[in-house]
C-alpha cells in the first residue's frame, strides 16, 4: 500500500466554513433540525462526495459516507461524531470529529489505497439535547434503541421528532432499518472538553470509559396570583418550590461525588416558569435535570433521593408535583481495550505523546458500544473550554488526532 497521510490545511478548511454556518447573533450555534443544519449536512454530504464516497441518509437521519473495501465478509470500520452544536456552543465539539473521519476517508480515497474493510465516515444526527428532549438520536437508531416512544416525543411547538426525522432525509416508520449489524468497530475523535491534556503538554488522549447519561424532568403545579396582593401565607408558588428542588440537586451531588465511588455530577439547565410575569406568582415550574456517572448506580441513587426531596419540596410550598419523568437514559461505557491498545500504537508510531483519560461528557460512541467495539480519541483544547464561543482546538492538534485515526484504521485493516 502506498503511504497515505491527512492533509492539515484541508481539515481545517472544512471546520472553519462548518463554523460559518452559524446564526450570525448567537456564535457558533447551527442546532440539529435546523435550517443551517441541513446546510452544514449539504456541505459535508459534497466533501463525501468529492471524495468518491457513496452518501446516503438512513432511517435514523445519520449522514454516511462509504468508501468500499476490497472484501465484503471483512465488515465496516466506521469513524465519526456529530455536525449539530448546542445554543451558542464551539466549532470544534463533534465537529472536528467529523471533520476529521472525512478526511480520513478522503486521504484513502485519492491515495488509492483500497483496504480490505469498508470505511464509513457517519455524521450521527442530533447528539445534542434537542427541543425533543432527547438526545444521541442518530446513535441510538444505529443501535436500535431509538423507540415508538421516543419518536412520539414532542418540542415545545408542538412537533413530533419522528416528523422532524423524517423532514432530515430519515424514515421513522422504518427505523429498524437504521441499526447494523456489520460494525467491525467504531472510532471517535473529540475535543477533551476538559484542561488535562493541554495541562500536561500531551497530544493524545486515549479514552477509557465514556459516562452514561440521564436526564430527569420535574414539574411543579401551584397557583397562580397577582404578585402585590397574594398574602405569602396563602401562595402556593409552584417557582419557589422548583428552586428548593434545584438547591436540593446540587447538594445531593456535592455529597455523591465527594464520596469518591464514582464520578458523578449534576447540573439543572432548563427552568421554565408560568405565566412568567415579573409581578405573576409563577402557577407552573419546570426543571431539567443531568445527572452523569460512571456508575448507574450512583446515579439510580441520586434519583431516588432527587425524587423524595423533590415531593418534599412541594409539600412544604403547597403545591403539586405534576411530573416526575426520565426523559432519556444512557448508561455508562467502557472503550474496547483492543482498539483503545490500536489508538496507542498508532499514536506510538507517529512519535506522539500519549495517556490513558476518562470521558466525563457523553458521546455516540458509548451508543455505538452496544452493537461494535468503539473507542475515542480525545485531543487538547484551549483551558479544557466546551460549549461556548471560546472553545478552541489548535490546527496541529486536529491534524494529529486525524493522522492517528488514519494510521489506525490501517493497522486495523491489516491486521483484523
Amino acid at each position: 500500500m502506498a503511504p497515505v497521510s491527512v492533509d492539515p490545511d484541508r481539515i481545517w478548511a472544512d471546520l472553519m466554513s462548518l463554523g460559518a454556518m452559524t446564526e450570525p447573533a448567537r456564535p457558533y450555534t447551527r442546532r440539529a433540525f435546523s435550517p443551517l443544519f441541513s446546510q452544514g449536512r449539504a456541505f459535508l454530504a459534497r466533501r463525501l462526495e468529492e471524495a468518491g464516497l457513496e452518501v446516503r441518509t438512513d432511517a435514523a437521519g445519520n449522514l454516511i459516507g462509504r468508501l468500499e473495501g476490497s472484501d465484503p465478509a471483512a465488515g465496516v470500520i466506521a469513524l465519526g461524531s456529530h455536525s449539530d452544536t448546542v445554543p451558542g456552543g464551539g466549532r470544534f465539539d463533534g465537529v472536528a470529529g467529523v471533520a476529521a473521519a472525512v478526511e480520513v476517508a478522503r486521504a484513502l480515497s485519492e491515495g488509492d489505497a483500497r483496504l480490505r474493510h469498508t470505511i464509513e465516515v457517519i455524521d450521527c444526527l442530533a447528539e445534542e439535547p434537542t427541543d425533543f428532549g432527547l438526545s444521541c438520536v442518530g446513535s441510538r437508531g444505529l443501535c436500535g434503541a431509538l423507540d415508538a416512544a421516543m419518536l412520539a416525543m414532542t418540542s415545545p411547538a408542538g412537533e413530533r421528532l419522528g416528523d422532524a426525522l423524517r423532514a432530515v432525509g430519515g424514515d421513522p416508520d422504518r427505523i429498524e432499518l437504521a441499526r447494523r449489524g456489520d460494525l467491525r468497530a467504531f472510532l471517535e475523535l473529540h475535543i477533551e472538553q476538559g484542561p488535562v491534556l493541554e495541562a500536561t503538554g500531551t497530544e493524545i488522549g486515549i479514552v477509557t470509559s465514556i459516562v452514561g447519561i440521564r436526564r430527569l424532568e420535574i414539574v411543579f403545579e401551584g397557583e397562580a396570583a397577582h404578585a402585590g396582593t397574594a398574602p405569602m401565607h396563602l401562595r402556593r408558588d409552584a417557582g419557589v418550590a422548583a428552586a428548593a428542588c434545584m438547591l436540593q440537586v446540587r447538594r445531593i451531588a456535592d455529597r455523591l461525588a465527594a464520596e469518591g465511588q464514582a464520578y458523578f455530577v449534576a447540573t439543572v439547565g432548563i427552568v421554565q416558569v408560568e405565566p412568567g410575569g415579573s409581578n405573576v406568582v409563577p402557577g407552573r415550574a419546570r426543571i431539567v435535570i443531568d445527572a452523569r456517572s460512571s456508575d448507574q448506580r450512583v446515579t439510580d441513587r441520586f434519583v431516588d433521593e432527587i425524587g423524595r426531596h423533590s415531593l418534599e419540596c412541594a409539600s412544604e410550598f403547597r403545591v403539586a408535583r405534576s411530573s416526575f419523568a426520565v426523559l432519556s437514559d444512557g448508561p455508562p461505557a467502557a472503550c474496547d481495550p483492543l482498539l483503545r491498545d490500536a489508538l496507542a500504537q498508532a499514536a506510538g508510531e507517529l512519535g506522539f505523546s500519549l495517556c490513558d483519560i476518562a470521558s466525563g461528557a457523553g458521546h455516540d460512541a458509548a451508543f455505538l458500544a452496544r452493537i461494535c467495539p468503539s473507542a475515542m480519541v480525545f485531543i487538547p483544547c484551549l483551558r479544557g473550554m466546551s460549549h461556548t464561543p471560546d472553545e478552541w482546538a489548535e490546527p496541529l492538534a486536529v491534524a494529529q488526532g486525524a493522522a492517528v485515526l488514519l494510521q489506525t484504521v490501517q493497522n486495523l485493516d491489516a491486521a483484523v
